[in-house]
């Protein structure tokens, strides 16, 4: 690997410029973290500098408040290393990583955290990792220094309802200290607050996925912006993982089996009270369960429908943007180059 910092160009044969890729891309989302700053890009620079891996630094401003942006302009009218993005307003964790991700032009792209939690020391270690062939190395902090009501208990709770569904056995879904592969994250979009499923949605994507155990520093400035209530958060993106896992190429497997069963449902206690009503002449009007049948029956109708109309837009999706519904890993053949 190359060492020092990342070069911004050489000049190509023809006289243009040639970009030089670096080995590494660090993608930090920032949101009102200006005082760790400067002690993160310095803790960067110098570890990534030191083990002879070439780098860029990609600090994304997610609307920050106390001056973070400003201070990240004025380094990167300086600074070669440092690429910094700054959103208009505050969008979320997730939006930042994708902006980050988007400006990212390394062989493999690390994330972590600004708030210095994060050991940036442990990067060389992840990107080893990465180079025995996995696509995605995550962190694990085994010794968190975090409050155990607001931070342990609810990403504790997080965890386990990940790991239970998604079947991806990561001890650590909420560490941002991860490593990947650029071609990785090519294939992944991220919407809403899924940048804590990545792990998840790379599973989907067929990466190969490992975990290792990193250093985590209690903070030393500022306060934590996580909490208790984003337990209730986790459910609702994991709703939609769990269905993009098991039905994003087949949607109607979910809705139309749901359908028909509550169609079927409806149709059997329509019979039963139909006999009711003729072999023993008794007065279905006022019964629930003619209610009940009518419900089901309309309600099975409903789902079917919308299972045909999320194969139509699973299929518009695919086609449009000209994604296959596979990923190749490697083609292995004697002719092929």
């Amino acid at each position: 690997m190359r060492s020092g910092l990342v070069d911004q160009g050489v000049m190509g044969e023809n006289g243009g410029i040639s970009a030089i890729v670096p080995d590494v891309s660090v993608v930090v989302p920032i949101h009102d973290e200006v005082e760790s700053l400067p002690l993160l890009l310095e803790a960067i620079a110098s570890t990534l500098a030191s083990n002879q891996i070439s780098y860029e630094i990609i600090c994304v401003d997610d609307g920050s408040t106390d001056g973070s942006g400003d201070f990240l302009k004025q380094e990167g009218q300086i600074r070669s290393d440092l690429k910094a993005v700054i959103l208009r307003r505050n969008y979320g964790q997730t939006a930042a990583m994708a902006a980050g991700f988007y400006y990212a032009v390394g062989k493999a792209i690390v994330t972590l955290d600004a708030d210095l939690q994060n050991d940036p020391a442990d990067i060389p270690m992840l990107l080893a990792k990465l180079d025995e062939g996995y696509d995605l190395v995550s962190g694990w902090r085994q010794k968190r220094q975090d409050g155990a009501v607001n931070r342990l208990l609810p990403s504790k709770i997080a965890n386990w309802l990940i790991r239970r569904t998604t079947s991806v056995n990561i001890h650590d879904y909420g560490c941002s200290l991860k490593a990947y592969r650029p071609e990785l994250l090519a294939d992944m979009n991220l919407y809403g607050e899924l940048h804590r499923f990545l792990p998840a949605l790379a599973y989907i994507e067929g990466a190969r996925i490992t975990e290792v155990p990193v250093r985590h520093h209690a903070r030393r400035f500022g306060r934590s912006k996580y909490g208790i209530w984003r337990t209730f958060r986790v459910l609702m993106d994991l709703l939609t993982i769990l269905f993009m896992k098991k039905f994003l190429t087949r949607p109607m497997h979910v809705f139309g089996l749901l359908g028909l069963i509550s169609m079927f449902s409806g149709t059997a206690i329509g019979i039963y009270l139909t006999f009711v009503k003729l072999a023993f002449g008794e007065m279905i009007g006022n019964r629930p369960l003619l209610i009940l049948a009518v419900l089901l029956l309309v309600t099975g109708v409903q789902l079917f429908c919308f299972g045909l109309l999320a194969e139509l837009l699973m299929r518009t999706y695919h086609e449009s943007q000209g994604r296959p519904i596979y990923r190749v890993r490697e083609v292995v053949a004697k002719n092929v180059k």
